[in-house]
């Protein structure tokens, strides 16, 4: 269990911040110190993690935002600068299922809509986070991905969902290497695996959710890369099998 002390003073950044893995990461980095910045769609589900989050005596900065607003995303950058001059952790959780069909049925807007909320937003939110994050003592970043990126053999009909996992596992290699030598900032991947949140139960809808681990179990793992004290960067942390593993090359 993380000390209540280890991230005091720290401010973090997490996205999809309402409900499911966002929302247990933000109450775990609460309960670790940090001051949480909480960006998520519903006003209402943001409320109701602001008493959560004061329930444990820490404090939360709301943000009500679609995280396809793009010029949101680089306003929020400024308005941190402004207040906080730096920020310390970042939390990439925010994502789509998008449609499970074949890639030829796949209507444009859908394919459009996961590769803007699973891609191109935490590439803007680099793009604005990044000299918060350097001039942090130690800043670090954490993207969710996907098991289905890491398959040797991809599943049929997961192609928008695979794709935009597969892209953002580039995208946090690309800024870790752009990053390792030139900063103290680390950047790691998480593959959460099969929880129990409302996209697994609409990806499995026959499966058991009692069978399935918790955000909240996940969540102090998370935690853990957003400490000073993280020293990997460039890799992914797999919670089904509780490791830390190098991207590999593709092997014949």
């Amino acid at each position: 269990m993380q000390s209540t002390s280890i991230l005091e003073g720290r401010i973090a950044l997490v996205t999809g911040a309402s409900r499911g893995i966002g929302r247990a990461v933000a109450l775990e980095l609460a309960r670790a110190g940090a001051h949480v910045i909480a960006l998520a769609r519903t006003q209402g589900a943001l409320e109701e993690l602001d008493d959560a989050v004061r329930a444990l005596g820490s404090a939360a900065t709301l943000v009500p935002c679609d995280i396809k607003d793009f010029s949101a995303l680089d306003r929020l950058g400024a308005s941190i600068f402004e207040r906080w001059k730096k920020l310390d952790v970042f939390v990439g959780n925010a994502g789509v299922l998008g449609p499970l069909s074949p890639l030829a049925h796949v209507d444009p807007k859908h394919w459009d809509e996961v590769l803007a909320v699973n891609v191109t937003a935490n590439w803007r939110l680099i793009r604005s986070l990044d000299p918060l994050l350097r001039a942090s003592d130690a800043g670090r970043v954490v993207l969710l991905s996907s098991g289905i990126a890491h398959f040797a053999e991809l599943r049929p009909y997961w192609g928008p969902y695979a794709v935009s996992k597969t892209a953002l596992d580039a995208l946090a290699r690309t800024y870790a290497a752009e990053t390792a030598t030139t900063s103290k900032v680390k950047v790691m991947v998480a593959n959460p695996g099969p929880l129990r949140t409302r996209m697994r139960a609409a990806a499995m809808p026959g499966e058991d959710p009692a069978t399935l681990n918790t955000p909240e179990e996940f969540a102090p793992h998370v935690v853990a890369m957003c400490t000073p004290q993280w020293s990997e960067t460039g890799k992914i942390f797999d919670f089904p099998t509780g490791t830390i593993r190098k991207f590999r090359a593709p092997s014949a």
